[in-house]
């Protein structure tokens, strides 16, 4: 316990200097350049004077940061046993699971997981609708991250009518309450929402279309989806109205972009979950044990994979 405190001491020098951009902790949130972060809407000739994509080299630089930030994160969840989930929700080609997959590559995968869950089974559909995420819902010192949740009601069941209007109306008095009491056992839950533009989507679709490893992300379902966009958009309306709530509240994430929203997604992730960094002792590489007369069998005695690829490939 006493070696826990001391990290903590040490860390707690260094945590406000390397924290992210968007930090709440101060009235005004700071952008990559130290400016004041200019308004999703209302500043068209601030944003117009901007190139339209961040630089590649800009995009590694602060992806190697934030990642390096979210591992202190982990370890500090870890070390003071929090619980966080956080729900992935939008449309499709949104950016949900790239970003998803940013967050989660530094992360120590024993203790953060995705949880993707397929169509419910004929024994799920009769159960209580949160049961099959409630056995999802971390442990202390774990994050879970749901690429998609139980908003599925009031999305994609609400618009293709694979549910009843009685199981949409449970679920929007229901939805709430669950979420307050999943604040008040102890859980940080976080909400966001992956905005992507009518052009933008059309664009990733006929290039999930053309691409033979993305063609499997595109289903007769997504293709439904894009036809009704007007009726998902009144569905996403009405799930804010009722589920946007001070104890949860829902994040938009501006994805037309998917590197701004990417790093966005994790600054803001960084910003909402309260961490210091623990200071790591120093790690030394041992000597290697001295070689007492070990012979290594013969290589042709083993299976090798064949070289297809080498540096001569040109």
């Amino acid at each position: 316990m006493a070696s826990k405190q001391n990290r903590s001491s040490k860390s707690s020098k260094r945590a406000a200097s390397s924290k992210p951009y968007a930090s709440t902790a101060g009235a005004v949130i700071h952008d990559c350049n130290g400016q004041p972060v200019v308004p999703i809407y209302g500043s068209e000739e601030v944003r117009a004077a901007r190139p339209a994509r961040m630089k590649r080299v800009a995009y590694e630089r602060e992806l190697r940061r934030l990642s390096i930030e979210l591992t202190r994160m982990q370890e500090w969840v870890r070390h003071v046993g929090m619980k966080v989930v956080i729900l992935f929700e939008g449309r499709d080609a949104a950016g949900k699971g790239g970003a998803i997959k940013r967050i989660t590559a530094p992360m120590n995968p024993r203790y953060a997981r995705v949880v993707a869950l397929p169509v419910p089974t004929a024994r799920e559909k009769t159960q209580w609708y949160f049961q099959r995420y409630v056995t999802h819902l971390p442990a202390a010192g774990e994050i879970v991250l749901f690429d998609r949740s139980w908003y599925n009601r009031a999305g994609v069941e609400r618009v293709m009518g694979f549910c009843t209007d009685l199981e949409y109306q449970e679920f929007m008095r229901s939805c709430p309450e669950f979420e307050r009491m999943l604040v008040r056992s102890g859980i940080r839950l976080i909400k966001y929402w992956f905005s992507v533009s009518d052009a933008e989507q059309e664009h990733r679709f006929r290039e999930r279309i053309d691409d033979p490893t993305k063609r499997w992300k595109l289903s007769e379902m997504d293709l439904e989806a894009r036809r009704r966009w007007v009726e998902y958009s009144k569905a996403k309306d009405e799930m804010f109205k009722y589920t946007d709530i001070k104890q949860s509240p829902w994040y938009v994430v501006n994805a037309d972009v998917k590197r701004h929203a990417r790093l966005n997604c994790m600054a803001h992730l960084l910003s909402l979950v309260p961490y210091e960094d623990l200071a790591s002792e120093r790690l030394e590489l041992p000597e290697r044990q001295p070689d007492t007369g070990y012979v290594r069998p013969p290589i042709t005695d083993q299976s090798w994979v064949p070289e297809v690829y080498h540096g001569g490939c040109s």
